[in-house]
């Protein structure tokens, strides 16, 4: 079949530094991507249909959920399934219809008018309203920094909603800005848009913080094993850590041993886990070494939100997915029903048949410094600085990618003084995380806070150090080294603009999606500069003394 054209650069490896046109680097065909663009663009005609609902203070719960997910569902790596999104679409186009007819709507945008009566129009109008469907290229670009904030804001929003933790501010932000990508509206009303949902992705991570910490216990200083034992096991990869929970519930007893992988690798710190002997550590490293990898763990994997490669034939037959992860041939486990776990009993039964992981390392890592522990030796941190033994830090956090030029963060890592600490978050970190970086006084010179929504923490160990020292957030010894990839990395780079952080350095490429008038603004506003080389970038980050 051939390929439908798309036009995706949501990612940092997009095609050429510009944009995708054939099929996605990530692996999603053309067609996947146009459903992906006309699912959104459905939901911007549900967010228009459900605005008086809201207004009127009558939430439906089936809306926000549904927009939540289908947003999620269209992040980088979460969703290959042509099916999963033509199902999507018959949906959105029923909720839609139900909430214009019973609002009385009456706006005449096209996400509101449309209707399809089969596949092949569903494949029209799909190619129709891409990215490239804005002929504007600022506004194009605003409108896009925006909806990829608000994928950051819904995969944040959707583990904190699975732990029951809700926030109708959120839900509200979310479809008044997709209502807003409908308008006509200034540069500046933009902006401000954009900085809005910077603002509502802090509360959102601070709403997933307590959510994980009120179940789970706060992280704990973890040192996390990279070997493997002799029994079969399951590897775990995402973000989801309910999903983790149930499956160490379910597994225990079973002779099945556990591992995490990728950005799970910060549920080794928590402490509700700990309690079980078969979790044995983590297995690997960032999500683009998943086909070596998951080839030589021998057993099944589950995959729990994004950060799927489109895997090899070798281990297909053994990759699961689970919520809004698809891929075609994959086998799903679905929710359990009226609120029950999740099922895992296919999945263990198969582990019991395969073989232990093959070895791909030995040693510890240490996780577990999010703001409680990094909190709880702030008087340690407060001293240090004071009697200049740590002279600055520099943020390291966000996602790593498959490119060579991403080394830059490993020699980066190296180069930097002895007298520097490292805060990160994310799976960036697997550029130097395994690394000899030593401590000060005790305080290991990398303190990883967890996963990219972990992000939060560093917000709140930079507020408390502002406080303690009684400077502006960008008064202090700070520096801020960001990789991204992805929309949650978007979102992150969104948040640190709203607190007023300047002097972001971001890499290994600026966004594609990002025009040049709109990068002139960031840059007058809050000095985001890309990154170089570790020379010229380690004094513009004065951290050279």
């Amino acid at each position: 079949m051939e390929m439908k054209k798309l036009f995706c650069y949501q990612c940092e490896e997009t095609a050429k530094g510009t944009g995708c046109t054939k099929a996605g680097v990530c692996g999603k065909t053309g067609e996947v991507a146009d459903l992906q663009d006309l699912l959104i663009y459905l939901m911007k005609g549900m967010s228009i249909c459900n605005t008086k609902s809201r207004e009127s203070g009558k939430y439906n719960e089936e809306v926000d959920k549904f927009i939540m997910e289908g947003l999620f569902s269209t992040i980088t790596n979460a969703n290959f399934d042509k099916q999963y999104f033509t199902d999507k679409i018959h949906q959105a186009s029923r909720i839609r219809d139900e909430l214009k007819e019973k609002n009385s709507v009456q706006n005449t945008h096209d996400s509101v008018t449309w209707h399809f009566s089969d596949e092949e129009e569903i494949m029209k109008k799909a190619e129709e309203v891409g990215v490239l469907n804005t002929k504007n290229e600022d506004v194009r670009s605003l409108r896009e920094l925006l909806i990829y904030g608000l994928k950051g804001i819904a995969a944040y929003y959707h583990h904190a909603y699975i732990l029951g933790k809700t926030d109708k501010e959120i839900s509200n932000f979310i479809q008044d800005a997709l209502v807003a990508t409908t308008k006509e509206l200034s540069v500046d009303e933009m902006v401000g848009l954009n900085m809005k949902c910077g603002e509502i992705g802090v509360k959102t991570m601070a709403l997933l913080d307590d959510a994980n910490t009120s179940t789970y216990g706060n992280p704990e200083p973890t040192s996390v094993n990279l070997g493997v034992r002799n029994n079969p096991g399951i590897l775990i990869s995402g973000h989801d850590l309910n999903d983790m929970d149930e499956l160490l519930e379910q597994t225990e007893g079973t002779g099945v041993d556990v591992y995490t992988h990728g950005e799970m690798l910060p549920a080794n710190a928590y402490p509700a886990f700990k309690k079980y002997s078969h979790f044995v550590g983590n297995y690997g490293n960032a999500w683009w070494k998943q086909k070596e990898e998951f080839e030589k763990f021998n057993g099944p994997v589950l995959l729990t939100t994004n950060c799927l490669v489109p895997p090899k034939d070798s281990y297909k037959d053994r990759v699961y997915m689970t919520g809004v992860v698809g891929f075609e041939g994959l086998k799903y486990i679905p929710d359990g029903k009226n609120g029950n776990a999740k099922d895992f009993t296919e999945l263990i039964t198969h582990a019991k048949k395969c073989s232990s992981p093959e070895k791909l390392e030995d040693g510890e890592i240490t996780v577990g410094f999010a703001h409680n522990a990094a909190l709880s030796v702030a008087d340690q941190i407060v001293e240090a600085v004071k009697t200049g033994k740590i002279k600055r830090f520099v943020v390291m956090a966000g996602c790593d990618g498959r490119h060579k030029e991403r080394e830059y963060y490993t020699e980066f890592a190296k180069a930097l003084p002895r007298d520097t600490v490292i805060l990160t978050a994310g799976c960036a970190k697997y550029r130097y995380n395994k690394l000899d970086l030593g401590d000060i006084d005790g305080i290991p010179r990398l303190l990883d806070a967890g996963q990219c929504n972990d992000s939060y923490s560093l917000v709140v160990i930079a507020k408390k150090l502002a406080e303690v020292f009684g400077v502006g957030i960008n008064e202090l010894p700070i520096s801020y080294n960001i990789a991204w990839y992805e929309q949650k990395a978007v979102l992150v780079l969104l948040s640190l603009l709203s607190m007023g952080v300047k002097n972001i350095m971001l890499g290994p490429k600026l966004p594609a999606f990002v025009s040049p008038n709109v990068l002139d603004v960031l840059v007058e506003k809050f000095n985001i500069q890309p990154n170089s080389t570790v020379e010229e970038d380690l004094p513009t980050l004065n951290a050279v003394a």
